[in-house]
């Protein structure tokens, strides 16, 4: 474990989160004239960047966020953010964005020799980021290298995470034949087409060239290619998470993540696999399964109102936002017993309630299944759900 005071803080520049490529219009009312300051650390492992929007929420966690390989905070998160359905989540949470080293605009390439930290690494860093901000506890949002990094924060500093929501996660080492799949395409393919079929699906990669254009003319000319590499690398050499769904009523050593979390994935993703593996390792009672219809490798960017709309849900079920402007839910089950939940687009409704939990709206009728909330919130009498994940479709 890396010593927290080896980081040293620099302010970099001040700017505008509008300033963007990435950025999705909205309703210029509905976004409040919140800057983004940007800060360098200097690490062991090189330099990360720290971008901060809004301002201290007292006792509130933060969200932490974590970018997939071939992105930085920008280019994975800016959509979402600047969406006018996240606002209100902005208002109510300070926002603190990761690059990785190295990931960040006009990164300097490393030098020769340099070793890039592994995923376990990475994690590390992030209580001595904390630290240095003076931030008790986080809400964590990451997309797929992203969030193993996120997970393996959480498994060693659980008391630090309140939450999780993990997009396209992979919780497996690369198996053999992945491994190489990825040595022969890494010498008959480019690093932008690595890195293009990592985050997109074949058919997403033919049916929605614009996307693609613009996520293609990012890798190749955004990011330092070295330094790229080096991510990649480092994210197809991870080890396991070594996670397992506890058995009920029995003492067991599994390790699992202990806080709530949403695992995100889009029907047409090539992370959905992945995903719901990863459901099954972890613990029933604290994990909600959310396939988004219509979606393919990145919901945050294609499907922002959607993922806002859980996201809100989400957080309801840690007690925070209690009246938060909702989706009317409908509620139907699927055939092996999962909760299913349908978002219909009417916003007329607005939860209310002084801690309101995840899908567990008395006047729906929806189960909560969110074991780890304030216990001493009222959920109007819902009758708690079984030892299972809850899969939504939207």
């Amino acid at each position: 474990m890396m010593a927290q005071q080896d980081i040293i803080i620099q302010e970099v520049r001040r700017l505008l989160v509008e300033n963007s490529g990435f950025s999705e219009t909205a309703n210029a009312s509905s976004i409040q004239a919140l800057d983004t300051k940007e800060y360098d650390l200097d690490t062991p492992y090189g330099t990360i960047r720290v971008a901060v929007r809004g301002s201290s929420k007292g006792a509130r966690p933060v969200i932490l966020t974590v970018h997939d390989i071939g992105m930085n905070h920008k280019s994975c998160f800016d959509t979402l953010f600047n969406s006018e359905d996240m606002q209100e989540i902005i208002l109510h949470f300070s926002i603190y964005h990761i690059d990785l080293p190295g990931q960040q605009e006009r990164a300097p390439s490393f030098p020769h020799g340099y070793e890039y930290p592994s995923l376990d690494q990475m994690a590390e860093l992030l209580p001595a980021v904390l630290k240095h901000f003076n931030l008790k506890s986080v809400i964590g949002l990451g997309v797929g290298a992203g969030a193993n990094i996120l997970t393996r924060f959480a498994l060693n500093y659980n008391d630090l995470v309140e939450g999780l929501c993990l997009i396209n996660i992979n919780c497996n080492a690369e198996g053999w034949m992945d491994w190489a799949a990825t040595k022969l395409t890494g010498w008959t393919s480019n690093l932008t087409d690595i890195v293009i079929s990592h985050l997109f699906s074949k058919d997403e990669i033919h049916t929605n060239p614009n996307l693609i254009h613009t996520y293609r003319n990012h890798i190749s000319t955004g990011l330092n290619h070295h330094n790229l590499q080096l991510f990649v690398n480092s994210y197809t050499s991870r080890r396991d998470l070594e996670i397992g769904r506890p058995f009920p009523g029995q003492h067991n050593h599994r390790s699992t993540l202990q806080c709530p979390t949403l695992l995100v994935v889009g029907d047409n993703s090539p992370a959905v696999d992945a995903v719901v593996d990863c459901n099954t390792k972890l613990d029933p009672t604290k994990t909600t399964l959310l396939k988004m219809s219509d979606c393919g490798g990145l919901p945050q960017v294609v499907q922002p109102a959607k993922l806002t709309e859980a996201i809100k849900y989400f957080v309801q079920g840690m007690g925070y936002m209690p009246a938060a402007s909702m989706t009317r839910l409908m509620r139907s089950r699927s055939a092996s017993g999962s909760s299913v939940v349908s978002l219909d687009g009417n916003r007329s409704r607005s939860a209310t309630g002084e801690a309101a939990k995840f899908y567990s709206h008395p006047s729906l009728g929806l189960q909560n299944v969110n074991k780890n909330a304030n216990p001493n919130a009222n959920v109007g009498g819902v009758e708690h759900s079984g030892p299972q994940s809850a899969e939504i479709s939207c």
